[in-house]
Parts: C-alpha cells; structure tokens; sequence
C-alpha cells in the first residue's frame, strides 16, 4: 500500500464493514493489511477502524512471488527493524482499546530468525501474534513445518501467540498445541478441505456432511454472483474444490464438470443438479 485506499476497496474486499465489522452469522472480521510503508499503512488502519473494522492485522507471512516483489508479506521477515516501525506506527495510529495484530512466518530461509521478528513484534506493540510454523523458502510443503520454533517464540513473548500451519484434524490440533505450547491454534488451507474444522478441532466434531458443503458452496455462489466478484467466482470455487476433492470423494466427478465452465450460471447450475441429486 503506498496511498491511502478509497473507502469503496474496504467495502468491496471486506463487506463486513457494512455490518459492523462482523460476518451474518455475528462473526467479527478484522481487516488484514499489507505493505512497507509504515506511514500510509497507518492511515489505511484509521481508515479500517472508521469504517467499522473490530482492529486491524498486519501481513507479513505471504509467499506470493508478485507480494513479495512489491516488497510486502514475507519479504518483510527479512527487515525486522522495518516490522518495527509498521507496527509501531499502525498500534499508535489505531485506538488503544482495538487490537493490532501480526502474522509472520519463521523467517525468509532460516527458522532461528523467528525469534528476533517476534521480538520486534512484540515490542512495537502487536497485541498478538500468529506464527505459521514454516519460512518461506518452504513454502508449504508438509515436511517442512517446524512447530517447535512456535515453541520458542511462545516461550519468550508475553503476549498471546497464535500456532499455525498443518493442522488437518482434531489429532493435528492435539499434537500442535503439545509442540507448540500454545492454546489457541489458527487453520487456513485445512478449512478449504473441511469447512467445519475448527469445530473437527476444537470439539472433535464430525466432519461436515457433503449435503451441508453443498450448501455452502450454493449460499457461496449466491453471494458472489450477486456481488461485484462475479467476473472471479469461476476461479475461486475450482480453487476450493481442489482442496474439497481431498476430503469428499463425491468433490471429484464434479470438480471435473466444474473445471471447464468459465461464467458463473453454468456453475451454478452444476451446483443446483448436485444438490437435487443428494436430495433425491
């Protein structure tokens, strides 16, 4: 971000502004940015705040190539004195009752460098921080993950320190938080494959029903075409089901009709046929 953004791109990426800062099922949603400036990454959080946002959150854990040539998300990993001074400058610019958080990965190519980013995070004034167990020279490849650097940034902060990175399942969730130390856990790519995981997680609950994430993806679709994101909606709901085929076996026939449609009705109404079908 080097401006500060118009209040119709916080309202476009982040609809929940225009309910309070909250999701329709009463969800609160704090809006996540990313950048190097310290100055208009500090306006656009007044902004986010104006606006409704419950606090704001500070990117610096993605890997994306075109990210990170714009020298934001994980590139930042490499410049702590940098974090230092975005996140000094957003928690100074946000209301002191509001939270500023962070999300980091280990480091750029060394795992031991956590620790010194944590250490400027937390002293700039993050109010917590979320730590994917893997740099970013690993991607996210399964073997890389090293939960036990989460261990030694819980270790030594005193704020609350969030673990993330291959939690699958409620035994994954066990054995993170016995590596990490830590209580509370963050899911990302795993929520594509389950939708319902952190309830899977948290209370050992079954997995949702395909019938329940058909319709999801319809209440899904509906919000979309009915939106402004129409014009992407083809590409996000094939990137959703090709995490939801690992999961449900009934994903993969569909997927497979799904990939060759580009405009939302024929989708939808593949979606539709599906849900008539289990019904019957």
């Amino acid at each position: 971000i080097d401006m500060l953004l118009p209040k119709r791109t916080f309202y476009k990426l982040a609809p929940e502004l225009l309910q309070g800062g909250k999701t329709a099922s009463g969800t609160p949603v704090r809006v996540q940015l990313l950048g190097q400036s310290p100055e208009w990454l500090a306006e656009n959080a007044v902004r986010a705040v104006e606006l409704g946002s419950p606090g704001v959150d500070l990117n610096f854990g993605c890997p994306a190539k075109l990210v990170n040539q714009s020298k934001g998300g994980a590139v930042l990993l490499k410049e702590p004195d940098l974090m230092y001074r975005i996140i000094s400058a957003v928690r100074q610019a946000v209301p002191e009752h509001l939270p500023v958080t962070a999300k980091i990965r280990l480091g750029w190519d060394n795992p031991a460098d956590c620790l010194a980013i944590a250490d400027a995070a937390a002293a700039a004034g993050a109010s917590e921080l979320a730590v994917h167990g893997r740099t970013k020279e690993d991607g996210y490849r399964s073997e890389a993950i090293k939960w036990e650097w989460i261990a030694r940034v819980r270790e030594r902060l005193s704020i609350p320190v969030i673990a993330n990175g291959e939690i699958w399942s409620h035994a994954d969730g066990v054995r993170c938080r016995a590596v990490t130390g830590c209580q509370d856990l963050m899911v990302g790519r795993g929520a594509l494959n389950v939708p319902n995981l952190g309830a899977v997680v948290q209370h050992q609950a079954a997995v949702m029903p395909w019938s329940e994430v058909l319709q999801l993806l319809m209440q899904y679709g509906e919000l979309e075409v009915r939106g402004d994101k129409g014009a992407y909606f083809p590409n996000r709901i094939k990137q959703w089901f090709s995490y939801l085929r690992q999961q449900y076996e009934q994903a993969q026939p569909l997927f497979a009709q799904l990939r060759r449609c580009t405009e939302p009705a024929p989708i939808m109404a593949l979606l539709q046929q599906e849900v008539e079908n289990n019904q019957g």
